[in-house]
């Protein structure tokens, strides 16, 4: 039998910019950091393995000293590691005392830009995987993305499983209803998995996309639109509200709307005028309405309501020397500049209103889902979704709730509960293994020993190696 060594290390955990607007990206087949070849493409067993299948309910479960084999990049089989006979031709990974969870999911993530290279486009997918994310839900498309999908999904390129949402339907690009039924009908025909909400589109306008996605079968979600209002886009369908928007501005009663100027424009007095009364019958339309949140809280909490300047965040990111320099600077000044700009009592004010927001969401069984809007200022592909996970902790949801939002409720959003979101037989082998129960503590998802995508298994040594090839590609 061949025994796949296996090195434990601890890995630091890790509205669109210009900065990362996608546009075309060419092909991913090119010299520089390499993928690491996987350990094994057929029959693989990790044995004596604690499995947590996160099926639910609200309760972990935990399956002590498992088999779990990996045959087609499926699950074969699941059974008690003394009752199963591995023959000559089975990879095996001891994994004796370590933790099989199902690969997490960025429920509001992006990928390469024309700022990058084809190199850095590579890198960029593998730190997704890297950190055990294994699952992607892009949402700023190009049609250059479906080949990169497909190259993923046949194993030409090592990157997390892709779903698509069109290019962003902003009001300055989507000026007139008929151009908004008009990109409804193409992004549908392209195949595109959702089409992407945003800023400064009119009612009408937005009345007009949603009939034509309602009549041709194509979700959207993303931003709500200040003219819609968050009650109108619920009552519309939207499926996903992404970064909370609107719901601050919602809580303004409506005596008060002519006093609403909008966060974005960093309008002080808005928090004066908000009313959290009103958050139960926000919560109530939200869950009415079936819609999902997905809150990136870390994102908004740095890049737009921030109160530490870079020198003071910098520290608490070692991840960044895994990005390009050059993206880098352009990340320090953003928050620098914010910041010269802002009031950092009003930003502490705003994140607090917002964790409020979450916690009342949450506790009244609102569906959210885990998001970072990576890559994005200071928030890096893969490691952000740590510092998210955290976070909601800190707001007082158990780790086991959270993994849920990255993995089973995932399932449950794309309505593939019986493809991938669970370690069960027959899914999709897509897995993280860890050195330490994640339910017992939401850092412990930090503590790799590897990681499974597309039934590749890449080992933890294989992981480091190839970080430490990008940080020094970068000059780090």
């Amino acid at each position: 039998m061949n025994i796949c060594g296996q090195v434990v290390g601890r890995q630091a955990p890790g509205t669109i910019s210009a900065l990362w607007a996608p546009v075309t990206l060419v092909a991913l087949s090119v010299v520089g950091c390499s993928d690491p070849r996987p350990v094994v493409e057929g029959d693989l067993a990790f044995v004596g393995v604690n499995v947590l299948p996160m099926q639910g309910p609200d309760a972990p479960v935990v399956l002590e000293n498992q088999t779990v084999i990996v045959t087609n990049r499926r699950v074969a089989a699941i059974k008690p590691a003394d009752e199963v006979n591995l023959g000559d031709d089975v990879v095996i990974v001891d994994a004796e005392g370590q933790y099989l969870m199902p690969g997490l999911a960025d429920m509001h993530g992006h990928l390469p830009t024309s700022r990058l290279m084809p190199v850095d486009a590579k890198n960029l997918l593998f730190l997704y995987v890297a950190n055990g994310v294994t699952t992607v839900r892009g949402m700023q498309g190009n049609p250059s993305h479906f080949r990169v999908r497909d190259q993923i999904a046949r194993g030409e390129t090592l990157g997390p499983r892709l779903f698509l949402g069109s290019a962003s339907m902003t009001g300055s690009r989507v000026t007139t209803p008929e151009l908004g039924e008009q990109l409804i009908r193409e992004y549908h025909q392209a195949g595109y998995d959702l089409a992407k909400m945003h800023e400064g589109l009119t009612r009408e306008v937005f009345d007009a996309v949603v009939a034509v996605a309602s009549e041709v079968g194509i979700p959207f979600g993303g931003h709500v639109p200040d003219e819609v209002g968050l009650f109108h886009a619920l009552e519309a369908g939207q499926i996903s509200i992404d970064h909370l928007d609107n719901y601050v501005e919602a809580l303004v009663p409506e005596g008060s709307q002519s006093e609403l100027q909008g966060l974005r424009g960093g309008a002080e007095d808005l928090l004066d005028v908000v009313d959290e009364g009103r958050l139960p019958m926000l919560v109530e339309a939200t869950r009415t309405a079936g819609a999902w949140v997905v809150p990136t809280m870390v994102l908004w909490e740095t890049a737009f309501f921030g109160d530490r300047a870079a020198a003071e965040l910098r520290p608490l990111r070692p991840e960044l020397r895994y990005m390009p320099p050059e993206i880098i600077e352009q990340w320090v000044r953003a928050v620098d500049e914010r910041l010269a700009t802002s009031d950092p009592v009003t930003n502490r004010r705003v994140s607090r209103l917002r964790r409020t927001i979450l916690k009342a969401l949450h506790d009244g069984g609102v569906r959210i889902l885990l998001g970072t809007d990576s890559p994005q200022i200071f928030n890096v592909p893969g490691f952000s979704i740590h510092h998210e996970m955290a976070l909601w902790v800190e707001l007082g949801m158990t780790p086991y709730q959270v993994l849920e939002a990255g993995t089973r409720r995932v399932a449950e959003y794309f309505h593939a509960v019986d493809d991938f979101g669970s370690v069960v037989v027959g899914h999709r082998a897509d897995f993280l293994l860890l050195t330490a129960n994640p339910v017992a503590d939401i850092a412990n998802v930090a503590e790799r020993a590897g990681v499974m995508v597309n039934g590749r298994w890449i080992p933890e040594a294989q992981i480091q190696e190839r970080l430490a090839s990008i940080a020094q590609f970068y000059g780090n």
